[in-house]
């Protein structure tokens, strides 16, 4: 389990790639790398990867076609960041939402106002995703836990799409103060918003409405 508070960035620092499968070497700061071991999970832009090889700070994962198909992490180059999360150990403070690294689709960044000490993305999801948020509710944006400002519901042009408000500390600590439109981020759907949509969606199902 991950909390959605990413503690840092990191460097990729190669790339093997292989038939839909790719094994990605970061570069992880010694503060992140304390207990770490062979077989542990840490997240990647709010992907779940496990630990398959340490050498000192250099620190591989593996990927497999589901990963690449399904988030950013295909497109990711040499010499990109990306937001790391160690896991959630018993006793941690959840300081965001809990998020199990379970990506669900990406989303393209379409919009961005700056103002001063702040900055609000607006993001578009695929249109299944849409029933699932809503706001003041909680997302998962590249692994960071975001609290939604607004919605705006599908158009004939547009797919439908939402806001989050980005404090400097956030942009400090996460790749998202590099992001630009077009960009395309992995999203993580609150797995409690989902649980009571569907839930709902099948009572009224089974009753006809």
């Amino acid at each position: 389990m991950f909390t959605g508070i990413v503690q840092g960035t990191a460097e990729v620092v190669a790339i093997e790639e292989a038939e839909l499968f790719r094994t990605h070497v970061i570069c992880l700061p010694g503060s992140l790398r304390e207990g770490l071991v062979q077989g542990a999970s840490v997240a990647h832009n709010g992907v779940c990867l496990t630990v398959t090889a340490m050498d000192r700070d250099l620190v591989s994962f593996d990927l497999m076609r589901e990963t690449l198909k399904v988030t950013n992490l295909g497109a990711v180059k040499v010499g990109d960041r990306v937001n790391i999360e160690r896991a959630a150990r018993f006793g941690d403070e959840i300081g965001g939402h809990a998020m199990s690294g379970h990506v669900m689709a990406t989303a393209e960044l379409v919009e961005l106002d700056e103002a001063p000490n702040n900055r609000r993305l607006w993001f578009e999801l695929p249109a299944p995703l849409g029933r699932f948020v809503f706001d003041k509710g909680y997302i998962g944006v590249d692994g960071i836990s975001l609290t939604i400002g607004e919605v705006r519901k599908a158009t004939e042009a547009n797919g439908p799409r939402f806001c989050v408000n980005l404090i400097p500390e956030t942009l400090e600590r996460t790749t998202l103060v590099d992001r630009v439109p077009g960009d395309v981020v992995n999203i993580e759907i609150d797995p409690q918003t989902q649980a009571i949509v569907e839930s709902v969606e099948r009572v009224l199902e089974a009753r006809g409405l």
